[in-house]
């Protein structure tokens, strides 16, 4: 037997999303849209209440939850606005590469950062402009200089990018791709321009300018040149939770078409009772659910760590 029944906890952590979707998000996003700002205050408040802790494990502070339960999450806080969800969810994308690759004193020292309850802002920087998602491509340089590497490029289109406290880069190291973690404060770490974008304007995304940095080798994410397993890795994990938001997002198309079509009148009637609406409305029904139900598969399946090795890249 195959159950799609959530257990109680997942219930809750799901109202509690939905909860802080409508009290939070919904009232300030058209205006956060047209400013194209994020308030500092929410990331805060979503801290307080775990919303940008949940996937990081017990021990250092977080949630512990799941893929699964991560996806009921993620849709919540994308139907109530999929920039500023953006913006809290980013927070937690070192955690994956932390967890899985990190070293027991990389993980105590940053997830236990990444789940204080007054926030932190944190980002992940593969993407440079003259290579896009084609990660081999990348130009960023990393070089060993004694006791540190030395980094040198420029990331673009990162979520929270430049202004992060704590950033994941990948920079090629003798030709083969690796991770760093750097710090906002670290000399040489800048904040690049700010994109204007067509959606989603509320989310900062922004570059990251690296003018030869100083990055201690402790701060080196896995082995050198394992820095393409370990993006692999994190899109394997987290391509499932994009999917989820994109179904929170769909679910609100939903409801805001079907709250009008009850209040629109045609002739006398709601056009809701007209075929031609209702049945368009019946296959959106049907689309988003089976989306969800997809996301789930693909949560419930994903292995626990990117089958890839640094051998591949």
């Amino acid at each position: 037997m195959i159950s799609f029944e959530l257990t109680d906890e997942q219930r809750e952590l799901k109202a509690l999303a939905r909860e802080f979707a409508e009290r939070e998000l919904r009232p300030i996003a058209r205006e956060c849209d047209e400013r194209e700002e994020f308030p500092p205050e929410l990331l805060a408040k979503a801290a307080r209440v775990g919303l940008t802790s949940y996937t990081i494990p017990t021990e250092y502070g977080g949630g512990g939850a799941d893929a699964v339960t991560s996806s009921l999450i993620a849709e919540e806080l994308a139907w109530g606005c999929a920039a500023l969800a953006g913006t809290i969810q980013a927070t937690m994308f070192p955690v994956r590469p932390l967890r899985q690759f990190g070293t027991d004193e990389q993980r105590e020292r940053y997830l236990r950062v990444l789940a204080r309850e007054e926030g932190t802002l944190a980002a992940i920087a593969f993407t440079e402009a003259h290579a896009g998602t084609d990660l081999a491509s990348i130009r960023a340089e990393a070089r060993r200089d004694g006791d540190d590497y030395v980094l040198n490029g420029e990331k673009v289109y990162v979520t929270n990018g430049g202004i992060a406290d704590v950033t994941v880069v990948f920079a090629k190291l003798g030709g083969a791709m690796t991770a760093f973690v750097v710090e906002r404060d670290d000399p040489g770490v800048l904040a690049g321009r700010k994109e204007r974008k067509l959606g989603l304007r509320a989310s900062y995304t922004g570059s990251v300018v690296l003018e030869d940095p100083r990055v201690p080798l402790d701060r080196l994410l896995g082995e050198e040149g394992e820095g393409f397993a370990i993006a692999l890795d994190f899109f394997q994990a987290s391509r499932p939770q994009v999917a989820a938001a994109a179904v929170g997002v769909a679910r609100a198309a939903l409801e805001a078409a079907t709250d009008y079509a009850r209040e629109r009148e045609a002739f006398g009637r709601p056009i809701l009772d007209r075929q031609g609406v209702s049945f368009k409305l019946a296959d959106m029904a049907i689309a988003v659910e089976a989306a969800r139900l997809l996301v789930w598969r693909a949560c419930a399946s994903r292995p626990t760590r990117c089958r890839f090795s640094a051998a591949r890249a």
